[in-house]
């Protein structure tokens, strides 16, 4: 390893905008083995997979129906 480096001419990372960023989020068992199952059959990791559909969801701004019960 040399003591010092030259960064004069170096260029900035152009991939830094695509880096993903870790976060804790908490799924249900059933939706995990579904895209475990899935990782399975495609060859591509699950944790890829679940970002891969939130990304196309997001893109194409899809929301979710919900319908919330009255209370009596």
């Amino acid at each position: 390893m040399r003591k010092e480096y030259d960064f004069s001419t170096a260029k900035q990372n152009p991939y830094v905008k695509r880096l993903k960023k870790a976060v804790t989020i908490r799924l249900e068992p059933d939706v995990i083995n579904y895209f475990k199952a899935l990782s399975t059959d495609t060859g591509i990791p699950y944790q890829n997979l679940i970002n891969l559909y939130l990304l196309d969801c997001a893109k194409e701004q899809r929301r979710l129906a919900l319908t919330w019960k009255k209370e009596c």
